[in-house]
């Protein structure tokens, strides 16, 4: 069974206020850079056989630590890129959260199209779709890296699990992390899920502007 890791790329400037979704020219940050860092120090010595990403720049350039550690070509692959959001791409979330759109996709995601963008059925298709093809590439023991984003990652982790549309946000993909599992044919086994390399514990903030206890 092919094994994949399922990466979702490093933090930008967009993450926690808006939806980047397909936006050209969002890079990694700083931390964003050094998370790149710290994937490649972890994998350098993993027998991957290839690195596919999405071509968006904050998924390449997290792949890139990674491709230039193991002497190995980013493969691009437009079926990696992230869930076409339409209109509501570049919007930060405090309008996003106004709308009644908004309070479906919590509750109902599964009938959710996107204005102007894909629903989540088809880009959850076109996702699992990418991924058997990609691991139909491979010998059944090869290790592969696929650099993408986090819906995509947990859309395609819910299908292959069984998990119900509806339920897909009840799985959590962290920046950085990597999500693992071994697919061959209709085959398929879960091996490890958001596994990050280190965790910033963030301290939520009170009312009055304190840090919580």
């Amino acid at each position: 069974m092919t094994i994949l890791l399922l990466i979702r790329h490093g933090e930008n400037d967009f993450i926690g206020k808006g939806l980047a979704g397909r936006l050209q020219g969002v890079h990694l940050n700083d931390k964003g850079r050094r998370q790149a860092e710290a994937l490649a120090e972890q994998l350098g010595k993993a027998p991957i056989k290839a690195i596919y990403s999405s071509p968006l720049e904050r998924a390449l350039e997290t792949a890139q630590p990674l491709a230039e550690r193991l002497g190995l070509e980013i493969q691009t692959r437009p079926g990696l890129i992230e869930v076409d959001y339409g209109e509501w791409e570049g919007k930060a979330f405090r309008q996003l959260k106004r709308l009644k759109l908004w309070k479906t996709i919590q509750t109902a995601p599964a009938g959710v199209r996107f204005p102007g963008g894909e629903s989540l059925q088809e880009a959850q298709q076109r996702v699992c779709k990418e991924i058997e093809t990609l691991a139909g590439f491979h010998e059944q023991e090869d290790l592969i890296a696929c650099v993408t984003h986090a819906d995509v990652i947990r859309l395609s982790t819910a299908y292959f699990l069984g998990m119900r549309l509806d339920d897909f946000q009840r799985l959590s993909v962290s920046i950085a992390s990597m999500t693992v599992f071994q697919i061959h044919e209709k085959r398929f086994r879960l091996l490890h899920l958001n596994q990050v390399f280190a965790l910033d514990w963030v301290q939520a903030e009170t009312k009055k502007g304190g840090k919580a206890k």
